[in-house]
């Protein structure tokens, strides 16, 4: 049995000092991972529903092919392996701008490192996603070029509550449509968020997107009681658009 409370990494970055918990779940008895950025927290293991919808929902809107995915934002890899559960994904580029986090998957810190490490489809790389969405030679260092048939963005709470001021710009009609650029025709981006739909951001999304919708995501909350509720939003890009 694990330790009540336990602190598995801690390390400076130039975000602030990030750290790797991990604690008995005082009910269930399980492990419980959870990842703080100074004193915000991240991202828990408690809580994995929308993370995976993020995939999933995205994921089921394109059709029966060989599919490749892009993902902004490792964390604890549940949208990442949720991709990978998908048979039609081919390739799988995993984005994030804290190598500490790479780290902990590539030394089987967090539960499902040994899984995403293994898997030959799936490549963890350094890097801002957000400055890459913003750059003509798009998300794949090793191809400049290279379009996705989705791309999966959770790193912000929401598109208002970003985690650096430079993040924001992504959030508007000309990040966008950067971004959508490296999509093929038909692809799909979708985003998560922490917060309620938000009206404004997804016109933002429609300027762009041939399509656009926010959905709610529901699901059960121990800490609080009851159940709590993300939002994915979805935005498609026409299949003649180039």
């Amino acid at each position: 049995m694990s330790l009540r409370l336990e602190e598995i990494d801690w390390q400076p970055t130039p975000m602030g000092e990030i750290s790797l918990r991990r604690r008995r779940h005082p009910v269930s008895g399980d492990d419980v991972y959870e990842v703080k950025l100074g004193d915000e927290f991240l991202m828990s293991s408690l809580f994995t529903t929308g993370e995976i919808a993020l995939a999933e929902l995205a994921l089921a809107k394109l059709p029966d092919t060989g599919l490749d995915v892009a993902v902004g934002g490792l964390g604890l890899g549940y949208t990442a392996q949720a991709a990978l559960d998908d048979p039609r994904v081919r390739s799988l580029t995993v984005i994030d701008a804290l190598a500490e986090v790479i780290d902990w998957h590539q030394r089987h810190l967090v539960p499902l490192g040994a899984r995403l490490t293994s898997d030959d489809r799936c490549r963890l790389v350094h890097g801002d996603f957000f400055a890459l969405a913003a750059d003509p030679r798009g998300l794949d260092p090793e191809e400049p070029g290279r379009r996705f048939h989705a791309i999966l963005l959770d790193v912000d709470h929401s598109p208002r509550h970003v985690l650096h001021p430079r993040h924001a710009s992504l959030y508007q009609p000309a990040g966008l449509r950067a971004l959508a650029a490296h999509l093929h025709p038909g692809g799909v981006f979708a985003l998560w968020s922490n917060d309620p739909p938000d009206d404004l951001f997804t016109s933002a999304l429609t300027e762009v997107f041939a399509r656009a919708a926010a959905h709610v995501v529901v699901f059960d909350n121990p800490l609080q009681g009851g159940t709590s509720t993300n939002t994915v939003y979805l935005a498609g890009k026409a299949p003649n658009t180039p």
